[in-house]
């Protein structure tokens, strides 16, 4: 079965199951009986309960065979789910209102093995007798750098979905000469060098290749990105394209017959900025309120575990380099900065107390963000709000980082969503770019999606 008729099975036969577990439960609770007054409310809200339980499975990878190999992984991620989808059911019975409380909510927990033993089971059965065949790509990476050889190590780990490294070409002839010189010395490469870029042709035609991944830059890409992210001056940057380009980009403008191609980014319209900033205060106001009980239930516990201060206060920089105070619930510990200075996240941070662990595992200390929303200093998608101390540095150190100031910072974005919690910055401020040059409602939606996944598991967080 191919990756995506698996997909497609796993959406239709979970819109199914899923009801048939609570109908199954219905015949259970009552002797075989579906009692109107009992059923009716069910059916009216089957659509919506259908939804939830289906956002439940996505949340944990359900849909992502790559994240559900193996029985237990399939049975932790189909009883998260379940789990999840029963909570969200009852919630929406409750908002529902006295016109549904004929639904009797015992069902949901008679219901529970049954949707459970019939997900579990469907599933289980296409890994024994229909598993996904994934198609296999042969990559070949341009470049032998650190970064050349993490990728290929990553696409190794990953030769269960298909991924088969034919190997690594060098830029220059020069690198392919170091290459050679290392593996004759006894220290070769994790994998082979096949030769330069003069060579991709052959290689690609002899070794079958069917995907290139170029990992290390040649010197006429690192002058346009250079340009294309000049911090000091607004530059409109084009490139007369060649096939390839042409194949994955758009032609903007023809001078006399030349052909040119835009890569500097394009103004946000304005009615996306209104729009999201009305759904930024609409929705951030809504959370606040439905969190309200969180919010206060984990103050007590910060007051209780550490004392005060409760909240912790920083002055970030935002929008147009502009500074304003970000609001957090405290993690770590009193004057955590008091002899090291200013110091960037890292894993398993020591300065992080016990329950400040917690707290950022579920993105819990964050919430107090919702009022720098409401007030219009960030949104809730965006480039994280960093310190002016490392804003500085970054400045001078990485090219284009400038640029990600030119949108208000976000609660999430895609660089949380996508990296780890303690990435580099300079892997975040590609993220960032990315989402710069790409907003849409779209994108907002999918990355706010993901920041609930990482919520309900606390993946990429320490």
């Amino acid at each position: 079965m191919s990756r995506g008729r698996f997909v497609v099975l796993s959406l239709l036969l979970d819109a199914i199951l899923v009801n048939v577990g609570i109908v199954l439960a219905y015949l259970v609770r009552f002797g075989g009986a579906l009692p109107p007054f009992n059923f009716e409310p069910y059916l009216r809200l089957a659509p919506l309960i259908t939804i939830l339980y289906l956002v439940s499975a996505y949340i944990y990878g359900l849909y992502e065979p790559e994240r559900t190999e193996g029985i237990w992984a399939i049975v932790r991620g189909v009883s998260q789910a379940v789990v999840v989808g029963s909570l969200l059911t009852l919630a929406a019975f409750y908002v529902a209102g006295p016109a549904y409380n004929s639904f009797p909510r015992l069902l949901l927990a008679i219901a529970f093995p049954l949707q459970l033993g019939v997900l579990v089971g469907w599933r289980v059965v296409i890994v024994k007798f229909a598993p996904i065949r994934w198609p296999e790509q042969r990559v070949l990476i341009v470049g032998v750098n650190d970064l050349a050889v993490e990728l290929g190590e990553e696409l190794s780990r990953r030769s269960g979905w298909g991924y088969r490294v034919a190997g690594l070409v060098a830029p220059t002839p020069a690198q392919l000469v170091d290459a050679q010189a290392a593996a004759a010395s006894g220290r070769p490469l994790r994998f082979p060098v096949l030769g330069t870029l003069d060579d991709v042709s052959r290689i690609v035609a002899d070794s079958g290749v069917t995907r290139v991944i170029v990992a290390s830059p040649a010197e006429v890409r690192e002058l346009v990105e250079d340009m294309a992210l000049a911090d000091e001056s607004e530059v409109r940057v084009d490139v007369i394209p060649e096939l390839y380009e042409i194949f994955i980009g758009t032609i903007d403008t023809v001078v006399a017959d030349i052909p040119l191609m835009e890569i500097t980014r394009r103004t946000t319209p304005g009615w996306f900025v209104s729009l999201k900033r009305l759904a930024d205060v609409a929705f951030s106001a809504g959370l606040l309120v439905l969190a309200s009980p969180l919010l206060i239930l984990a103050a007590f516990s910060i007051l209780v575990s550490m004392g005060r201060p409760i909240l912790f206060k920083q002055e970030r920089v935002g929008k147009d380099l502009e500074p304003f105070p970000v609001y957090k619930l405290r993690t770590m510990i009193k004057n955590a900065e008091e002899t090291s200075g200013p110091v960037l996240a890292e894993e398993d941070d020591p300065r992080v107390t016990p329950l400040g662990r917690y707290l950022r595992r579920y993105r819990i200390d964050e919430l107090p963000q919702l009022a720098n929303i409401i007030k219009g200093d960030m949104s809730f998608v965006g480039p994280r709000p960093e310190r002016e101390f490392f804003v500085e540095r970054f400045i001078r150190e990485i090219p284009g980082y400038r640029e990600r100031f030119r949108v208000k910072p976000g609660v999430t974005g895609l660089a949380q969503v996508s990296g780890g919690y303690a990435t580099t910055p300079e892997r975040k401020l590609k993220y960032d770019l990315i989402y710069m040059y790409h907003q849409s409602l779209q994108l907002d939606l999918q990355i706010l999606v993901e920041t609930l996944r990482v919520v309900l598991t606390g993946r990429g967080a320490r």
